[in-house]
């Protein structure tokens, strides 16, 4: 277990963590057995395996914006995002420096938490903390997410796509929680407690966090904001 959530896990009572993995239940259609796989990437892992780069390498920002996100209006379980090129130069380097971060998804009665743990050079897997805690080498991923910089510093354009790869994680709320990672990572105020879950977690405050994260969820603000 990497030692920024080793220490985190470690930080607090057994209590704490416990309200955060037993908030709600496990969505019953996904099994503990399919914590046979690895905690690995389970996305495309380059911008070519998506879209022939040769093909838009001449389009203005604006055109290839339009075609990313027309492009996966139709995509099924997979989300198409635009990020400015220095936004994204922002949340790859904080995600370097801070791996690992949680997302508490909000369902009627409680909420369920994800653990989110960054891989190079800019992927991002989510899994189920409960899983993670039990044993890292097999947390199965439920939403992976890459921030493709190709054009970042070209055309001052970033391309996100996100698959929710499990049924576990509805559609729609695969969207809000992307929305939502990227926010801890862009704005400086939310990276703040990021910062403190991997540097310092006995300054995490977790009522705040979660307080602050259902306002959002319920009321999502735009990436562009």
């Amino acid at each position: 277990m990497h030692l920024a959530v080793k220490r985190c896990l470690s930080s607090y009572p057994c209590a704490f963590w416990g309200s955060f993995v037993r908030s709600v239940e496990r969505p019953s259609h996904v099994s503990r057995s399919s914590r046979s796989l690895s905690f690995s990437f389970a996305g495309p892992r380059k911008l070519n395996d998506i879209v022939k780069k040769e093909l838009i390498d001449e389009k203005t920002s604006s055109e290839i914006a339009d075609i990313w996100l027309t492009f996966h209006e139709t995509k099924e379980n997979s989300h198409g995002l635009i990020l400015k090129g220095k936004e994204a130069e922002k949340i790859l380097s904080r995600a370097k420096a801070c791996p690992f971060f949680i997302q508490p998804v909000f369902r009627e009665g409680g909420h369920f938490n994800l653990v989110s743990q960054f891989q190079g050079p800019c992927y991002f897997l989510m899994a189920y903390l409960e899983d993670y805690q039990m044993d890292p080498r097999a947390a199965t991923p439920l939403l992976t997410f890459s921030i493709f910089d190709d054009y970042s510093t070209t055309k001052d354009l970033t391309m996100v796509r996100c698959d929710v790869i499990n049924k576990g994680i509805a559609d729609d709320e695969g969207l809000k929680i992307v929305h939502s990672m990227l926010d801890a990572y862009r704005k400086d105020s939310e990276y703040k407690t990021v910062e403190a879950f991997n540097k310092t977690p006995d300054s995490f405050d977790l009522d705040s966090f979660l307080s602050q994260q259902e306002k959002q969820w319920k009321n999502p603000p735009s990436v562009s904001e």
